[in-house]
């Protein structure tokens, strides 16, 4: 199945207008030399990591949560690592967007494609499962040059983004489904094609489980498993790493057993845990930033007031 790019007019009114200038400055940045990049990205995250206070407080909390293990000076540096990689992350979304990935396909390695193909050698649709992962975005576009992956995500909030980061990802994508799209989400894969999304961030609506997150509490989607129980598609996971000498890995790990099930939690517990080992096997680029924690089944939240 194939979607083709949004033919519908850009949002253009003069309240969209701040939006578009954004989205130049993003678009012109995507386009600058790859190592020049690099060294920007790691300065905007430093920036970052002292202009958001807020958010370094719950990158934090997030690390005091998951890495007990580490002394203070060992959580400081992956701090710092973690911001560094989401100031490169930062580049490598608008160059996923809006640029070239040439670069990024020199030193690529990619594992464990024969899972996916076995999978679907069932004839079956595949839940392709990430995280969100400062790579999200470059590694994503780099898997659709060897497989046809949709998407499924959130929808911005700004009428200009949405549309000109469905635009861009509609360029490599075999299509795009936002959350609300269930119906015609299933239907892609009873048609046995193959649906990444990332399920591992605190939902604001949609059905919901409390499920050990690095020994944590932690309310998570129960999409994955009801996706699954409709479609009958097979779940695999989908690893993705920025290696310390600058290229990528993409790993996809064999069918997750046993889902669906028919307890949601169990199941959801199990696509945790294959996100939690991703974001072991690379600690400074999960997102920790986002509050994954802030609703406690007994009502707290780790993060105070923010």
């Amino acid at each position: 199945m194939t979607q083709d790019a949004p033919t519908d007019r850009p949002p253009l009114g003069p309240r969209h207008w701040p939006a578009w200038l954004g989205i130049g400055a993003m678009a012109a940045l995507a386009r600058l030399p790859w190592p020049m990049q690099r060294g920007l990205g790691r300065m905007l995250g430093a920036f970052l990591r002292v202009a958001l206070p807020a958010r370094r407080h719950v990158a934090e909390r997030n690390l005091t949560l998951c890495f007990p293990e580490l002394d203070d000076a060992a959580r400081a540096s992956l701090l710092r690592a973690h911001f560094a990689a989401l100031g490169i992350g930062l580049f490598e979304f608008a160059r996923a967007w809006w640029g070239s990935v040439a670069p990024m396909r020199r030193g690529l390695v990619v594992e464990g494609l024969e899972h996916m193909e076995a999978a679907r050698a069932k004839g079956r649709g595949v839940i392709v499962v990430s995280g969100h992962f400062t790579t999200l975005e470059i590694c994503g576009r780099l898997m659709c040059d060897h497989v046809p992956l949709a998407g499924m995500y959130r929808p911005h909030s700004s009428p200009a983004m949405e549309w000109a980061v469905k635009h861009g990802r509609l360029r490599y994508a075999a299509a795009m489904f936002t959350k609300q799209e269930l119906r015609p989400a299933v239907k892609h894969l009873k048609q046995g094609g193959l649906l990444w999304y990332a399920p591992d961030q605190d939902p604001s609506r949609g059905d919901s489980v409390y499920v050990p997150f690095f020994g944590q509490p932690a309310n998570s989607l129960s999409s994955t498993h009801q996706l699954a129980r409709l479609s009958g598609a097979s779940v695999i996971a989908f690893q993705h790493v920025r290696r310390e000498d600058g290229g990528y890995t993409l790993r996809i790990v064999p069918a997750l057993d046993g889902i669906p099930s028919k307890d949601a939690t169990q199941d959801t517990a199990q696509v945790m845990a294959a996100i939690e080992a991703m974001a072991r096997a690379a600690p400074d680029q999960y997102l920790w930033i986002h509050r994954r924690f802030k609703r406690q089944p007994d009502g707290s939240s780790p993060y105070g007031g923010i």
